[in-house]
């Protein structure tokens, strides 16, 4: 296995740690709590997160996404039990794509896109590092909605403040 693979799947497995944590922490009687109306639910964005160590596998199997043919259909979850199942069930799937992949695949082009607008046009290694981005951004956000429901927040790259 190459270093490269070897470095992704290191970072995989440790954002997966943190976001297993996050994940753990959601109350089931909040599912259709949101911010704001412009806000995703609870549920969205926890779904979202759940979901996106999928998108590994997904770039590495194929050359992109386009949501004009493939509209997003989010799994419904209800609680965190099926929450955190969903989880590690999208991990699994994109760390085993990972953990065959090779880097004579990383460099190959792969576009996102709603019809002929393009969100993203990169290589494949490229969108890898923008999913776990996508990862970490939107567990920050549930961490604010957590904080916003006074929920303890667990520590990402040290303690939290409710940790200390």
């Amino acid at each position: 296995m190459s270093q490269l693979i070897e470095m992704l799947l290191k970072e995989m497995d440790q954002e997966a740690n943190t976001t297993r944590k996050m994940l753990s922490r959601v109350p089931n009687d909040q599912y259709d709590w949101q911010p704001h109306p412009k806000s995703m639910t609870v549920r969205s964005l926890a779904t979202h997160i759940a979901e996106l160590p999928t998108w590994v596998s997904l770039t590495l199997n194929t050359d992109g996404l386009d949501f004009a043919t493939t509209p997003y259909q989010p799994k419904e979850i209800n609680d965190t039990d099926h929450l955190l199942q969903y989880f590690e069930e999208s991990l699994k799937e994109g760390r085993d794509e990972l953990a065959k992949a090779t880097d004579e695949e990383l460099p190959k082009r792969w576009v996102l896109r709603n019809g002929e607008e393009i969100y993203s046009d990169g290589t494949k290694g490229e969108m890898i590092r923008i999913a776990y981005s996508q990862i970490v951004h939107h567990r920050a956000q549930l961490g604010v909605y957590l904080r916003l429901l006074n929920i303890p927040i667990p520590g990402s790259y040290g303690p939290s403040a409710d940790e200390q």
